[in-house]
């Protein structure tokens, strides 16, 4: 069936979705996830990243209330923060979260845990799509830790449902959340388990991250910041 369209050809969208550099963005890659999983029918607002905060641009601050990325607006409603996005699109598309009630609340879990964690892991690895040459680096007994951590959580998902996302067949919320874990593993190669890597290659192969990663590399080059490509 075709897109709906307005009788200039264009597409019809029904809100916006504002997000930063895909190529570095990795809460806007959740929010990302989150509506085109849901299926809603939304611009696309990029607003490329400045060069001295992490996202906070003047232009990000003009356009969305918290003055970070992503930001959704979407028949009147808005929110903000990727796991308020996530539960809004999970209202709209209910399979985001696993239908079992236990397993519901165990998603929700490890998502928030993901949310509000992993500090360490972040400052230490920072996402960066288009390089696969720092292996080794980030290696701080802090950020090793949150590996850990993150490792032991998906060895309890996969082995309790089967894989080969985390719970079950389908990339759902959970999955969302941690799929910029997963970029950065693939970006500096810390050392993991045969199930962690298993489920990582899946998280990386789901058509929508095939997308994304296309879409960063598209981006130009003007768009790349120093303190992303040498870790300075």
């Amino acid at each position: 069936m075709a897109e709906p369209s307005d009788s200039t050809g264009a597409p019809v969208t029904e809100g916006r979705l504002v997000i930063g550099t895909k190529r570095y963005s990795s809460w806007s890659l959740r929010g990302w996830l989150a509506v085109h999983l849901a299926g809603l029918k939304v611009e696309e607002v990029l607003i490329p990243l400045a060069a001295s905060t992490g996202g906070g641009t003047e232009a990000i601050k003009a356009a969305t209330p918290a003055g970070l990325v992503p930001y959704l607006e979407h028949r009147g409603v808005r929110a903000w923060e990727s796991l308020s996005i996530l539960e809004y699109c999970a209202e709209i598309t209910p399979a985001l979260w696993p239908s079992d009630r236990a397993a519901r609340a165990h998603a929700r879990s490890v998502a928030a845990e993901m949310h509000a964690g992993f500090r360490a892991l972040r400052i230490a690895m920072p996402m960066n799509l288009g390089r696969d040459d720092f292996a080794g680096r980030g290696r701080t007994p802090e950020s090793l830790a949150d590996i850990a951590r993150i490792e032991a959580i998906w060895d309890e998902c996969l082995r309790a449902h089967g894989g080969p996302f985390l719970f079950g067949e389908g990339f759902g919320a959970a999955d969302a959340m941690f799929a910029p874990v997963v970029a950065r593993f693939l970006t500096y190669k810390p050392d993991l388990s045969e199930r962690s890597t298993a489920y990582a290659l899946a998280v990386r192969m789901h058509p929508l991250m095939e997308r994304w990663y296309a879409e960063a590399g598209a981006e130009p080059r003007e768009w790349l910041l120093d303190r992303y490509e040498t870790l300075a």
